[in-house]
């Protein structure tokens, strides 16, 4: 049926994590121009930017040493997440810093005197993160904070004698704390009753406020002043959606964060001695990475939006006029196809009202095949974001629609409780109900109805199939969990607990993940299924996929499975997208009979489904 290739949206190039120099005049940031993401450097007035990076193995952040043009980078091998950290000198030359390949490294920023950086491992203990300080001139490290919790560092103090850390307690709740480099001591400073996060904090000039996000005692995520001695809290503002991405400038002067609104971002400067709150436009989408330039006249930012995939804009804070200074991902054959969603809201089962972003095709002459597509996490959010799959099946008459089913954050603290250990099934009803409500307001053809997900969502794409099984002609599951129980027993030792506090325990649950999971309801699954894992993935072992293709092949059950052996838990290399991707559209076509239908009257049978070798 495609005679238009998928290939255009799947090579479309993003940009992500910019770093200004010193002074201003360059750039740093990722891109993928490569196949792989590497770190690239714009020059001011400068239309290309260099390729300053050149590793076998994508790149995960980059950061510059406090008064240097070194940068600091990240890296994993095949996707495995066991992130090292390198100094990427001036000229060019890689030092390996951590050279600790079976251990997580994260990493917690430079000294304001760049003599020095901080970072978390969990090398001693597999299950806890300890926080450590290494010289950039000897290369020699030693632990500052160790012991049995989840440590990492945030930000250094101004005066460079102190750290602000940071103790997660679970994914919805953590505390921060200030270490004193001299005693070893850490002064905790954001108690709090019931859960509670504190993120994105900056240290005022002179040290003792630090700025925070946080949803302390309220439903949303705010901005905060904390007096570090006293550790008096005062809200500076709030809203009825989430703050997100603090950002703080040089002068200390201001602040720049976004509002989630749904799921689409609005950017605010916070002018912190006029006590002055403006904000600037954009177009749909999110905005993130915020970054001033050291002169605090610009701001640099990301911006991903359905019709504007990911590139770097620049604002100039004096005439909020903001331009485009990337364009890594600008395709002239896509311009004009990509589309922007509705965005809906429909009733569940105990009349909650569930938010979901509706793609529809362009064509209106008939009905809709429908792909719903499930988040993860499942503390994460859909949001109005380009997705090559997703923009590609709109362009040839599919409707598309991801909703934020409960479970997900965006939505106060409340909803994002409500999918918690043993009210699992409550969040695929949430699935089930949008179905039946596009069934009538969404012009779809209910013959062609196909569901797909990653991590958690690739989990709620099993459940949906095994225990609503009459509902769906195609599914397709990435990277997803098809026992909560396996799942525990199997995913990295420090991730164990994180998880365990949203799905529950297998001494205290095990029964319920017996009840609930996909593997032990194998039997009734009759949907077509395709099943994508990297053999690297840290957090879903790809035994969780294994699982479950091995079982339905075992019944002669229709399920395609694709293994890469150097990808992790997302798919990164643009040789494996291609495979990916152009399965997941051709898997789609095939299950919906499409090109059957149309060329040969064929018409596909719920009884009597293709069987995929």
């Amino acid at each position: 049926m495609f005679k238009e290739s998928i290939d255009p949206y799947l090579h479309v190039r993003y940009a992500k994590n910019p770093v200004y120099t010193p002074d201003g005049q360059k750039l740093s940031f990722i891109a993928d121009y490569t196949g792989i993401p590497q770190v690239w450097e714009l020059n001011r007035g400068e239309e290309w930017p260099a390729q300053i990076s050149f590793t076998k193995e994508r790149i995960t952040f980059v950061g510059l040493v406090k008064g240097t043009s070194d940068r600091i980078i990240g890296m994993d091998v095949g996707g495995n997440e066991n992130q090292q950290l390198f100094l990427l000198k001036e000229d060019g030359k890689l030092i390996g810093l951590t050279k600790s390949p079976n251990h997580v490294h994260r990493y917690g920023g430079s000294s304001p005197d760049g003599k020095w950086i901080v970072w978390s491992s969990n090398r001693r203990n597999l299950a806890f993160f300890d926080i450590y300080i290494q010289s950039l001139e000897t290369l020699e490290f030693h632990p500052l904070l160790t012991g049995d919790g989840l440590f990492t560092a945030v930000e250094w103090s101004p005066d460079g004698k102190s750290l602000l850390v940071q103790k997660t307690n679970s994914p919805l709740d953590n505390d921060l704390g200030v270490l004193d480099l001299a005693t070893g001591s850490v002064d905790w400073i954001t108690e709090h009753k019931g859960e509670a996060s504190f993120r994105e904090v900056h240290f005022n000039k002179d040290g003792d406020h630090i700025y925070v996000l946080t949803n302390k005692d309220s439903e949303f995520f705010g901005l905060a002043l904390i007096h570090i001695k006293t550790k008096h809290f005062v809200w500076l503002e709030q809203g009825n959606w989430d703050f997100e991405e603090l950002e703080m400038n040089n002068d200390k002067n201001l602040l720049a964060f976004c509002v989630n609104e749904g799921g689409v971002s609005r950017g605010v400067l916070l002018d912190i001695n006029r006590s002055y709150l403006y904000s600037w436009k954009t177009p749909t989408g999110i905005i993130k990475d915020l970054k001033f330039s050291p002169d605090s006249k610009k701001l640099a930012y990301v911006f991903n939006g359905p019709a504007y995939p990911s590139d770097i804009w620049e604002l100039d804070l004096e005439s909020i006029q903001s331009e485009r200074l990337t364009y890594v991902s600008r395709s002239p054959i896509l311009q004009d196809k990509l589309v922007e969603p509705e965005l809906i809201s429909y009733r569940s089962f105990d009349n909650l009202e569930i938010p979901a972003f509706f793609y529809k095709p362009k064509i209106t002459t008939e009905k809709f095949p429908l792909v719903i597509v499930i988040h993860g996490g499942p503390e994460s959010q859909s949001r109005a974001v380009y997705n090559p799959v997703v923009q590609y099946l709109i362009g040839k008459g599919y409707a598309v629609c991801t909703p934020n089913i409960r479970g997900s954050t965006g939505y106060g603290k409340t909803f994002t409780k409500l999918d918690d250990v043993r009210k699992r099934m409550d969040a695929l009803k949430d699935i089930v109900f949008l179905v039946e409500w596009l069934k009538v307001n969404g012009n779809i053809d209910t013959n062609r109805i196909g569901i797909m997900g990653g991590s958690y969502g690739g989990f709620m794409v099993l459940a949906a199939i095994s225990h609503y099984p009459q509902l769906w002609s195609a599914a397709i599951d990435i990277v997803g969990m098809s026992s909560l129980r396996t799942f525990l027993e199997t995913t990295h030792p420090w991730r164990k607990k994180l998880r365990e506090a949203e799905y529950g325990t297998i001494e205290r649950d095990g029964d319920f993940f017996d009840k609930i999971d996909p593997l032990n309801h194998a039997n009734r699954i009759t949907t077509p299924l395709l099943v994508i894992h990297g053999e690297g993935d840290p957090r879903v072992h790809i035994k969780e996929s294994e699982q479950i293709v091995n079982k339905l092949k075992g019944k002669q059950h229709p399920v395609d499975f694709i293994r890469f052996d150097d990808e992790g838990h997302t798919i990164s290399k643009l040789k494996n997208k291609e495979i990916a991707y152009k399965a997941i559209v051709e898997f789609l076509e095939r299950c919906f009979g499409i090109e059957d239908k149309r060329s040969r009257g064929f018409k596909r049978s719920r009884e009597y489904p293709f069987f995929f070798d």
